[in-house]
């Protein structure tokens, strides 16, 4: 095939028009400078004065828009004379058919004249089949290219290895006859693992504080205004990856055991999946406030609506924080409540819920154990969850073979998905025994800072982080605080751990006495006659059961 195009005399000008496929190449490979340099020769070969070069950096060839493309139409069109278009081969021009075509017309509409040293461009028939059939394979090299890549990717996938850019929190490392494998990358690591942990276990009550959680931290990523999107909350806490499990429903591979070690353990991922169903208990506020940390939490009394606050500006110009209720409705409607007033009278809640010293030290004794207890207990739970192991994997291979028997479609999908929900009962039992049996950590560590804080949540509420007076909110009362203008706070109903040890209405119990909590009950003497000899006892067919043990024996 010839490499050479006649020059026509109104043709002298032309531009250059490069193109590679990836940021890769870009970054490593030197194709856009050589495709320039053979352009420059062949215009150099034909007299050709270059005008000016558009590289099209990381553009697929199977895409028709195109942004260095698009301002070579307009610098072409804007021209006086025609120009010619000068490309290295006919793949760096486009790699899929229609848009091949599409791109020609453009360019012959604006005056410009494809050429190219590797190809001959015209307009008979034979130039024509010659140019559809370089465009086909093109076309086919570009598909087959991604088959093979995909197929590739699946296998890798289905090894257990991530094949796509690291997600955040986590970041590829080389390692011997692995590859690239995921590894945590922190501080972004320890960030989303702190979210997820903290939303599985309520610490976060909704995706609203965990959002606001992660924007406070300053090297999560945010947009221009300084936001975190609800949908990248969203995926933080719906991607199995954290979990350290591969999940691409698209490629038929669900739910297999990644190569990399996840951030959080499959039981927390599944404890979120369950809250974020379930949905948010306790709704949160997106203007919470440092200087009000009980808007929100506080109801009124009379309409038991959600006290809201504000600052309010005197005649001097100063300014005087309050709550009050915003409801139309209520009689109580714009009647302010000082800010110290109704907070002060919180403190004294607070104070009163507070347990004795003596139930704490019976409280931590209980908990130690309660400890010891579940320490004996964990090899039975070991052997328990084995057995619990062969019985599903009995199931899925029964359910597996009624797939194989069934004709029905609809039948075989039912099968499917239980198959798919044994298996993930499956995956949490495997990942309970590959922990060792036994805690983490000791006693005292594990129940310190809970037991400080049954001692005196007060002194958590007067720490100045609005996290930590959340924290007391959520962990002390189960239900939101009444309060009502006239007669101060209502009975609050506390959680379990509070309502157990009790408050200062319970610091004049007692230990109860030895002989225990049932009533004492004195019976009358009686005395006990002697037995009579086993000459003179009546037979044992014929003796009657006695209704009373203390009944002497005649």
């Amino acid at each position: 095939m010839s490499t050479e195009c006649k020059t026509q005399p109104d043709v002298k000008e032309a531009v250059i028009y490069c193109r590679v496929s990836s940021k890769r190449q870009v970054k490593e490979g030197h194709g856009l400078d050589s495709q320039e340099t053979r352009c420059r020769e062949h215009a150099k070969r034909l007299g050709y004065t270059v005008l000016e070069t558009f590289p099209d950096k990381a553009v697929s060839g199977g895409k028709l828009h195109r942004p260095s493309f698009n301002r070579l139409l307009a610098y072409v069109e804007a021209q006086e004379h025609p120009v010619a278009v000068i490309i290295d081969d006919i793949s760096r021009f486009s790699r899929d058919i229609e848009s091949h075509w599409a791109l020609r017309r453009a360019l012959k509409a604006v005056g410009g004249k494809l050429e190219s040293p590797s190809v001959q461009f015209g307009e008979d028939a034979h130039s024509i089949l010659i140019e559809n059939l370089l465009a086909s394979v093109s076309q086919h090299q570009r598909q087959h290219n991604g088959e093979q890549t995909r197929n590739r990717m699946e296998a890798r996938a289905k090894n257990g290895f991530w094949c796509f850019p690291p997600p955040p929190g986590f970041a590829f490392e080389k390692r011997p006859g692995q590859g690239k494998v995921m590894a945590r990358h922190e501080p972004m690591a320890t960030i989303i693992q702190t979210a997820l942990e903290g939303f599985a276990c309520g610490r976060f009550e909704t995706q609203a504080e965990v959002k606001r959680y992660l924007e406070r931290e300053p090297d999560f990523p945010k947009n221009k205004r300084g936001e975190v999107r609800y949908e990248e909350v969203v995926r933080l806490l719906t991607r199995p990856i954290y979990a350290g499990y591969i999940d691409i429903p698209n490629w038929g591979i669900r739910m297999i055991k990644g190569q990399h070690e996840g951030l959080v353990g499959l039981q927390t991922y599944q404890r979120v999946q369950e809250r974020i169903s379930e949905g948010a208990r306790v709704p949160a506020r997106k203007n919470i406030d440092t200087d009000f940390p009980l808007r929100g939490f506080v109801t009124c009394a009379d309409c038991e609506k959600p006290l809201t606050s504000c600052w309010s500006k005197s005649k001097t110009g100063k300014k005087h924080p309050y709550y009050m209720c915003f409801n139309k409705e209520c009689e109580s409607y714009r009647k302010s409540i000082r800010r110290d007033v109704l907070e002060g009278q919180f403190e004294d809640v607070l104070k009163s819920i507070t347990p004795a010293p003596k139930l704490t030290e019976l409280a931590r004794a209980m908990f130690k154990k309660a400890w010891d207890l579940q320490l004996g207990k964990a090899k039975k739970v070991q052997d328990s969850l084995r057995r619990e192991l062969a019985r599903l994997e009995t199931q899925i291979d029964e359910k597996l073979d009624q797939i194989v028997e069934c004709s029905s479609l609809t039948v075989q999908r039912a099968f499917e998905r239980k198959v798919e929900k044994l298996e993930r009962e499956k995956l949490l039992i495997e990942e309970k025994l590959a922990q060792k049996p036994g805690p983490k950590r000791s006693f005292e560590q594990m129940f310190e800072l809970a037991m400080r804080f049954l001692a005196s949540p007060w002194n958590l509420w007067t720490s100045p982080r609005i996290e930590d007076k959340r924290t007391v909110l959520k962990l002390a009362f189960s239900e939101r605080l009444a309060y009502s203008r006239k007669t101060g706070f209502r009975t609050p109903k506390t959680t379990m751990p509070f309502n157990v040890l009790g408050g200062n209405h319970m610091q004049m119990c007692e230990v109860a006495e030895e002989v225990g909590f049932e009533p004492t009950v004195r019976f009358h003497a009686r005395r006990f006659s002697r037995l009579m000899p086993p000459s003179q006892q009546k037979p044992a067919e014929t003796s009657t059961t006695l209704k009373n043990p203390y009944e002497s024996v005649a």
